[in-house]
């Protein structure tokens, strides 16, 4: 999978030089790159934003740089995605992560201030394709943080990302509900003991109390997930 990202903070995006993302860029897997929108300026002070027309507080991310920027992404054919974190934006969500996992190239641009001019989305939604997505129902400072949890959501689903992928199938919001409660060695640990079936050996028992954990825990915690469990 190719991954692009546009923003003005490129250094935010070394966090995903770590752990299974930077041993996976390291082989190959993923082709990972972070553009600063500044060099798509043309002025001295490298000026990515503007004040609203119409007025108003804060200020917006001028249209010019964004256009040079996505232009120069969006040239090679390969019908990239371009995914723009915002607060209007598809919630996002397990389901979306398999979606996205199953494209080839990711375009995330990273808002800033008050947002991008509308008519950086007008103009690539007539000439490509692309989603608006929303971490949640609050507000953030820009949309790196969004795009650096999206990015690591979507590659740990690229085959061979992980280690055992096995540790996919059971893992919280797979199948619409969350996972079962997870224990280790020793097994009594400040007069708490792992339950007793986990230390059975009986794996058909283990399997139908984790499958009953999941049901449990979900309809405690989560109800809301339950319709949409397989």
């Amino acid at each position: 999978m190719k991954i692009d990202v546009v923003s003005i903070f490129p250094v935010f995006f070394n966090v995903l030089e770590l752990s299974l993302l930077g041993k996976a860029r390291a082989r190959g897997m993923l082709d990972f790159a972070v553009h600063d929108l500044r060099d798509h300026t043309h002025d001295k002070h490298r000026t990515v934003d503007g004040t609203p027309a119409g007025g108003g507080a804060g200020m917006v991310m001028k249209a010019e740089p964004w256009g040079s920027a996505l232009d120069s992404l969006i040239a090679g054919g390969t019908d990239p995605l371009l995914i723009f974190p915002a607060p209007a934006g598809e919630v996002f969500n397990q389901r979306l992560a398999h979606e996205l996992a199953a494209e080839k190239h990711l375009i995330f641009g990273c808002g800033r201030y008050e947002g991008i001019d509308q008519r950086v989305f007008d103009e690539y939604t007539a000439r490509a394709r692309v989603k608006l997505v929303s971490l949640g129902d609050y507000v953030l400072n820009g949309g790196e943080v969004a795009t650096v949890a999206i990015i690591e959501a979507v590659a740990r689903l690229l085959p061979g990302m992980v280690g055992n992928p096995e540790s996919l199938v059971e893992e919280s919001h797979e199948g619409g509900m969350l996972e079962y409660p997870n224990y280790t060695q020793p097994a009594v640990w400040r007069g708490r003991e792992i339950p007793e079936v986990l230390r059975s050996g009986n794996h058909a028992a283990i399997a139908k109390w984790r499958a009953e954990q999941r049901l449990l825990r979900t309809r405690e915690l989560r109800p809301d997930l339950l319709g949409d469990a397989d």
